[in-house]
Parts: C-alpha cells; structure tokens; sequence
C-alpha cells in the first residue's frame, strides 16, 4: 500500500509541476500523452521504456513526425473539429493521424527511443491539436521539465530514506 500510495503521489506531483507552468505561462504544458508518462515514471522507474533518454527522445520523434505529418497532409483542420463524414478533410486528418504513427514508430524503433506514450503525442500533433512551431517547443519544454521533476522527486524520496535508493 505504501509504494500505491508513494506512486499516485509522484505521477500526480509530475503533473502538478506542469500545472504550475500552464498557470504562470498560460501556455499548454499538460495534455494527454504525459498522463501514461507520469504513470510509466512513477510506477516502472527502472523500465527501458522509462530512462530518461527514451522519454524525452521518443516524444521527440513524435513531435517531429506529427508536425511532418499534419504539415504535409491535414493543415489547417483540427481533429475536434472534423470535417463533414465522407470527406475529403477526414481523409486527410485521418492520414495524418495514421502517418504521424506510423513514422513515430518507425522513428523511435530505429533510434531505440520506444516510449509508447510518444504515440499519443503523435496524435495530438498530427490531428492539429497542438501543430504550431510554438506549441512543438511547449511540447518538447514540457516533457524535460516533466523528467527533471521526476529526478527532483527520486533524489528526495532517497534522502528521506537515509539514502537508500527506492
């Protein structure tokens, strides 16, 4: 119950890091993908999938294959406005949304960057959610700040446990 408890705890103080930067910036630093990334660093911190390079990495490549993606195929529609059934701007948000992952994964498996949440992130840019240059970069900002929280947390639940790493 203890390590539950300590869990919940850390993936909601990853997140309520964040929540500080949308409140003092106004800019979106929370959104979906960081939920199962708070969740992967709090509950599988020793997991491949949760070291730090293939956080950061793999959210990159998604970033980047989302902007890639919506650029190419779906600008200048949104995924939560979608276009009349049957067509032509659903099928473009619905390549983009299939592009963006396909080429995240492609990505992060070349590169051996696999954080499955990054698919997520994919999502959110390839679908016009967050597709700006500006909103690449809150992304990216987020998701280090997000690690360096999660660092600060480890180091101070080590110390209050005289040392001994969890």
């Amino acid at each position: 119950m203890r390590d539950s408890l300590w869990a919940g705890g850390h993936a909601a103080f990853l997140l309520a890091a964040l929540g500080g930067l949308v409140w003092a910036t106004g800019q979106p630093f929370l959104f979906p993908s960081l939920g199962p990334t708070a969740y992967l660093l709090a509950v599988q911190p020793g997991a491949p999938t949760s070291r730090p390079r293939r956080v950061f990495g793999g959210h990159v490549v998604g970033v980047l294959a989302g902007l890639l993606a919506y650029t190419l195929l779906a600008a200048p529609l949104v995924g939560t406005q979608p276009p009349p059934a049957a067509s032509l701007g659903a099928v473009r948000l619905s390549a983009s949304a299939a592009v963006s992952v396909g080429l995240t994964t492609i990505g992060m498996l070349a590169a051996d960057l696999r954080h499955a949440p990054a698919c997520a992130t994919t999502l959110i840019v390839g679908l016009g959610l967050l597709a700006s240059p500006v909103d690449a970069v809150v992304i990216v900002v987020a998701v280090a700040v997000l690690l360096v929280a999660d660092r600060a947390a480890k180091a101070a639940q080590s110390s209050l446990a005289g040392g001994v790493p969890a």
